[in-house]
């Protein structure tokens, strides 16, 4: 029973600390790392039972890097895009070297100043896709852009957890290491051979009992990892192989969500194990190395996506609102350190030192995420000195004679475009994305790259001479900048647009707008329309799905 009312003390003040958090709007890892502070020897000195929480805390990071295994498809850096690829693997490179000159510089030995640099590379995607999503801007340019490189970040740190792995063996002599690589590559075959052949069918089977699915997915993420340890590898990267090997399988988003209840639980007490084993003998020498550290990931790191960004041809507030996605350390960095800690790599004060850089980067960087296009607003003119790389807009295949604007081709521009072809319009495509020039140049269509929230931008524009003007952009502020200056210019322009929001859709009514799209309404009045038209029998809907079919293959194409 020991054990039972330790772990009760130490959910109460977990459970205590995160309300605080979310109060404060801060990521609840917090919490858990604060939470394991005080049960630890500093202050309550709760936790006795050290051994049996630190099963639990292997059972968390094991689930987690199994889902983050599922999330690893090996089709992933074909879907990220060339932007995101370049920029990830840009900033882990310039990051780490940067990081273990100083790392160097403040006195630390080699291997810790090469455990510190690569973990103040990683971001944390959980963090950051729980930020934007609570934004809503995980359509926007930037979003995709971030997403894309943290999914990159993702697959790096997992070959870098791989290779660190192979030191769970005392004996790193030649053959040792001959001998770990020849395993490694016999267990990959019998993967892909067993993924191809077995598990479809087993999978086929389980789906349709759902306790049995789940069951059998906590006893492949564990058995897998519990193989990979018997043979010489670490526990977590078994794990987080046998989520990549499900990765392709239709059931992945499904066992992931049904598994991230009981990972959440698990990951709190790694988490508050973590902040536990901090140390604080020699907080003099290590508060200003995690001072130095948290300034370079929480200014540094953006700078330097802001910087390959800018080179890639993306405009200065695109790249800076990626940039801040950046500005903190991720999951990945504690558990490497903790990984590292137990091969007796590096010192408690080195993993004291990276959890401190943690807690202080994730919690300034949380603000930094909520408040970035204001925040973009004061830096805007320091942007501008720094930008190596003149982004003017591009000109290829303009149009000059348009009477029709078209704000955004990404989501459903064909259809417009198709459109006023039809209809022998003079319009112009405008959209943000420098990669989308390629599309729009081999459909022989006309196009200017900008950034439509830039007052300069739009000025720039023909907009006296504009009768209809389409925005696909879903941002408010954005929309009603562009209608703003369109009737300053022509007060009777046709202004159509969209918003995911009925307040922001009502105040571009009273600003001008002639007709603002909200998704959600349109959809379901289509659909109840569809229901008054053809009842509820399912063959009377198959010719509006075939024709919706038809629709989908073509946009994909």
């Amino acid at each position: 029973m020991e054990l039972f009312t330790e772990l009760s003390k130490v959910l109460i003040l977990t459970t205590s600390l995160s309300v605080l958090a979310k109060i404060l709007k801060q990521p609840l890892i917090i919490a858990y790392i604060l939470s394991g502070i005080l049960a630890g020897p500093l202050a309550f000195n709760i936790l006795k039972s050290g051994d049996a929480l630190d099963i639990f805390s292997k059972v968390g990071i094991s689930i987690l890097l199994f889902i983050v295994g599922l999330n690893l498809n090996p089709k992933v850096i074909k879907e990220v895009g060339k932007v995101s690829l370049y920029t990830g693997v840009l900033q882990v490179i310039f990051t780490s070297l940067i990081g273990y000159f100083i790392s160097v510089f403040l006195g630390l030995n080699h291997v810790s100043a090469l455990y510190v640099s690569i973990a103040l590379t990683f971001s944390s995607t959980i963090i950051v896709l729980k930020l934007l999503s609570d934004k809503g801007d995980f359509q926007k340019l930037y979003g995709k852009i971030a997403i894309g490189f943290l999914l990159v970040q993702d697959v790096i740190a997992s070959l870098i957890l791989l290779f660190v792995s192979s030191g769970t063996s005392q004996n790193t002599s030649p053959n040792t290491i001959t001998s770990l690589v020849i395993k490694f590559f016999i267990l990959c075959v019998v993967l892909i051979v067993f993924n191809h052949i077995l598990l479809p069918k087993i999978t086929k089977y389980i789906s349709s009992n759902q306790e049995l699915l789940f069951l059998f997915s906590i006893t492949w993420g564990l058995g897998l990892g519990s193989v990979f340890y018997l043979l010489g590898f670490s526990i977590e990267i078994g794990s987080l192989i046998a989520g990549v090997s499900l990765s392709s399988s239709q059931l992945a988003y499904e066992i992931s969500s049904r598994l991230k209840p009981i990972r959440d639980f698990f990951i709190t007490i790694f988490f508050v194990l973590l902040g536990s084993h901090m140390s604080f003998e020699n907080l003099d020498k290590i508060i200003p190395q995690a001072i130095i550290f948290s300034l370079f990931v929480l200014i540094g790191n953006p700078f330097i996506v802001v910087i390959i960004m800018n080179l890639l041809g993306h405009k200065r507030k695109t790249s800076f609102l990626a940039g801040l996605t950046v500005a903190q350390i991720s999951e990945f960095s504690l558990i490497l350190a903790t990984l590292g800690f137990n091969l007796k790599h590096i010192s408690k004060d080195t993993l004291s030192l990276i959890t401190i850089v943690g807690l202080i980067t994730i919690s300034i960087s949380t603000y930094f995420i909520i408040y970035a296009e204001k925040i973009f607003e004061k830096v805007e003119f320091l942007l501008k000195i720094l930008e190596l790389k003149k982004n003017n807009h591009y000109k290829e295949n303009q149009n000059q004679n348009y009477d029709t604007l078209l704000f955004g081709f990404d989501r459903v521009g064909t259809h417009f475009t198709n459109h006023f072809q039809k209809n022998n319009r003079c319009f112009l495509v405008v959209d943000l994305n420098p990669e989308r020039a390629l599309l729009l140049e081999r459909k022989k269509l006309p196009y200017l790259i900008g950034d439509a929230s830039d007052i300069d931008f739009l000025e720039d524009l023909n907009l006296k001479t504009v009768k209809l003007i389409i925005s696909t952009i879903p941002d408010f502020q954005t929309n009603s900048l562009i209608l703003k200056e369109a009737k300053r210019n022509n007060p009777q322009v046709t202004f159509i647009t969209i918003s995911h929001n009925n307040q922001e859709a009502q105040n571009l009514y009273q600003q001008g707008a002639s007709f603002v799209s909200i998704p959600h309404y349109l959809g379901a009045k289509h659909i109840t329309n569809l229901i008054n038209k053809y009842g509820v029998k399912h063959n009377n809907f198959k010719n509006e799905r075939q024709k919706h079919l038809n629709y989908l293959q073509k946009t994909l194409v």
